[in-house]
């Protein structure tokens, strides 16, 4: 295992090693004459640009809302698809096709086939219903961004719970309804925590994920109107693109390591709780 190993470390311990060295370097790359040691001036910057603070809040809207939103039809969809049904192999492929479908081209249907004013499937529907047609991403963007992105993941979120629920036991439920436990009891306390564990593997997951969205952002608002969309990724990428600043993009990406950090900590010690909980009840 050891070249697969290296190979790993080297992989991922080389360009964050880069990230670091540039965080501390005035380096633009239109103003090469100006080029050296910054200490922590890029930092200090970046704390200062108001843009910064605003896509660190729209990266937690961001990711708050499409875990609660993704976990919870997941959730829903699961226990639908665990039932036997006509058609139930069919509509298991349709529920889970979305999450096929590469970010980019996620964002080009939402913004081209649905969310457009003129010609998408919602501005048709308003006009059947006699409304006038709304411009979801002029008016509504983080709303519109968070429907994409949850529209993608929610079919993982599906895939990873409909597993856990096939794996549990047929008896257990069998004799909660004998004792005459109700639906909502069977759910809360056999489903659920049978679940747990699933359930923490999932929101770890997404949660990095979602703090890592950009194609459907890049495809869609630019991260406007305004900086209304602009998150983390985002907004490192309008500063190496657009100011060609690349200490304080990599000031800003030590930021969003650091954010992805807290986020995985939390998680694990919150895992880590309920387990020992779990065990000790």
């Amino acid at each position: 295992m050891a070249p697969a190993v290296i190979f790993l470390l080297i992989w991922m311990l080389v360009p964050l090693a880069m990230t670091i060295y540039y965080s501390f370097q005035q380096y633009n790359l239109v103003m090469p004459m100006y080029n050296g040691f910054a200490g922590l001036n890029n930092f200090a910057i970046l704390l200062s640009d108001p843009t910064f603070w605003k896509s660190l809040a729209n990266t937690l809207i961001i990711v708050g809302a499409s875990l609660v939103i993704t976990v919870s039809l997941g959730l829903m969809l699961a226990l639908l698809f665990n039932r036997t049904f006509v058609g139930r192999g069919v509509a298991r492929t349709l529920a889970v096709a979305p999450f096929f479908v590469m970010p980019v081209v996620t964002g080009l249907i939402w913004k081209n086939m649905l969310f457009h004013p003129v010609y998408g499937l919602f501005a048709w529907v308003a006009r059947q219903l006699g409304l006038e047609p709304v411009d979801w991403l002029a008016h509504y963007p983080m709303l519109s961004v968070i429907i994409m992105i949850t529209w993608e993941w929610t079919p993982f979120a599906l895939l990873v719970l409909l597993t856990g629920l096939q794996s549990l036991p047929e008896d257990q439920i069998e004799a909660a309804r004998l004792d005459g436990a109700s639906a909502w009891q069977e759910f809360r306390h056999i489903v659920i925590p049978h679940l747990g564990q699933v359930l923490y593997v999932v929101v770890m997951l997404e949660s990095i994920f979602f703090l890592t969205s950009f194609a459907e952002i890049y495809t869609t608002t630019s991260g406007g109107p305004g900086t209304a969309t602009t998150n983390l990724p985002y907004y490192i990428f309008q500063t190496v693109f657009q100011q060609t600043d690349i200490g304080i993009a990599s000031a800003a990406a030590i930021g969003a390591v650091i954010l992805a950090n807290i986020f995985a900590i939390m998680l694990i010690r919150f895992i880590a709780g309920n387990l020992n909980a779990g065990a000790a009840r």
